[in-house]
């Protein structure tokens, strides 16, 4: 059965809105290209993204039961057992009554595609006879890291457990990459058994990821200025189609709150460069109420002019009367159109979280960054944006003293404009748009194979 039969292509993310976002951008490139995508997530996903998809876009959204109690907000672990207990029967029986519907119709399921972190789903499309692929949303060198468990615990880097055997020992996998810390590593979050439940999730991860000939990776190529460092089996093909994704902005990526758009009014008047852009993403859990008033306070005593993205669970750590008290100089607000932000004038700098999707906007909006990782992957991320782009600095803390020092360094410095501007050249530039678009073309031309 030929392609052009066989246009249907399913996509399943994993359900946080840093994921979503790129697997409904990558949606709207299939449906350009001539497929016909369907989005498939947990209900309560479903719930927040499908009123803002416009069928034109060409994209369908499915939901199928997560078995979630809808009174208590989900979280890493009560997510991870649904996916791996409630969702796959669902979808099963969703998938096989699409291919009978296809099949009726004289076509079929060209692919599936998953979100790594949603690697449940490549077991459903085996078993369900359709061939699948992988969705990476970070930078491959997180994929590297993770591909690589296998090498640190035989090296005695890590147990077979995941916990660090040295936790000063320095990690480096490469003499290309940078050098990390065992507490950079993306499972070390939380109590030890937390961290040991993490390393299982990811292992499970990495067995189910080796199965699959194709891995669509979220990032550009070159991002660490080598191929070899490429730790793949050689039937694997690793697809860079980052800057596809980041510049596929003609559809809604289907926001789980409501921006605040008058932010952007405010940011008509202030000076050209002057203000900071502060947020910490969607996912992570509150810095703090402590290191929350720490900033707060540096923030009201520098007096640059600065958006807040701070929720509703963040804003305990505030003084008394602080958003009256910044008013004149500072906004919070709940949530904020980030990319139309970085891409005002107005804004100088981004105190980040170093989120891949925000890293890659910034990248985007050629804006410097100040980096203070909480989790997961953004130590990673932090690793490359301050040692291997250097179009960043990491700060530890948000006493008055370091974040004026970090503005200083990012903004008065002019190589890390120039830094900035070569990578916005390597990631959305003609050549880096050439060969994401190659990478994707090839992608679809082995689905009609």
């Amino acid at each position: 059965m030929t392609l052009m039969k066989k246009r249907t292509i399913i996509l399943i993310p994993y359900p946080a809105q840093g994921h979503v976002t790129p697997m409904l951008r990558l949606a709207s490139l299939l449906s350009n290209l001539g497929l016909r995508p369907v989005v498939i997530t947990p209900e309560f996903i479903h719930r927040r993204i499908s009123p803002q998809i416009n069928p034109e876009d060409g994209i369908r959204c499915l939901s199928i039961t997560d078995g979630l109690d809808a009174e208590t907000p989900p979280d890493f672990f009560s997510i991870e057992r649904a996916m791996e207990e409630n969702m796959p029967p669902i979808l099963e029986a969703l998938l096989r009554k699409m291919i009978d519907e296809e099949e009726e119709e004289g076509g079929g399921i060209a692919c599936l595609v998953a979100d790594l972190l949603a690697s449940w789903a490549v077991d459903v499309a085996r078993r369900c006879g359709v061939a699948a692929a992988g969705f990476w949303p970070a930078m491959h060198a997180t994929y590297r890291l993770i591909a690589a468990i296998p090498h640190l615990i035989r090296t005695g880097v890590i147990s077979e457990s995941g916990c660090p055997r040295n936790p000063s020992a320095p990690i480096c996998l490469s003499s290309n990459e940078p050098i990390l810390t065992p507490n950079d590593l993306p499972w070390l979050i939380g109590s030890s058994s937390a961290r040991i439940s993490r390393f299982k999730f990811w292992t499970r991860t990495l067995q189910r990821a080796k199965t699959l000939r194709w891995l669509l990776t979220n990032t550009f190529p070159d991002e660490c200025q080598s191929r070899k460092m490429t730790r793949c089996s050689n039937a694997q093909q690793v697809l860079e189609i980052g800057s596809l994704i980041m510049q596929a902005l003609e559809i809604s990526t289907g926001s789980f709150w409501e921006n605040d758009l008058t932010c952007l009014d405010w940011l008509d008047k202030q000076t050209m460069g002057s203000v900071m852009y502060v947020s910490f993403g969607s996912w992570v859990s509150p810095i703090g109420e402590a290191k929350v008033k720490t900033l707060a306070l540096s923030l009201q005593a520098l007096r640059r002019p600065f958006i807040w993205v701070l929720g509703p669970t963040w804003r305990r750590g505030l003084p008394d009367g602080y958003v009256k008290s910044v008013a004149g100089h500072g906004r919070i607000v709940s949530w904020a159109p980030q990319l139309e932000v970085l891409q005002h004038p107005s804004v100088g700098c981004y105190l980040t979280h170093c989120g891949w999707n925000s890293t890659m906007e910034a990248i985007q909006c050629k804006k410097p960054l100040l980096c203070y990782p909480i989790a997961g992957d953004q130590f990673l991320n932090c690793a490359y944006i301050v040692n291997t782009w250097r179009i960043g600095v990491k700060i530890e803390g948000f006493g008055i003293e370091e974040v004026e020092d970090g503005i200083i360094k990012v903004t008065e410095d002019e190589q890390v404009s120039w830094r900035i501007e070569r990578l916005y050249e390597n990631l959305y530039g003609k050549e880096g748009s050439s060969k994401a678009m190659a990478n994707l073309s090839t992608f679809i031309q082995d689905l009609g194979k």
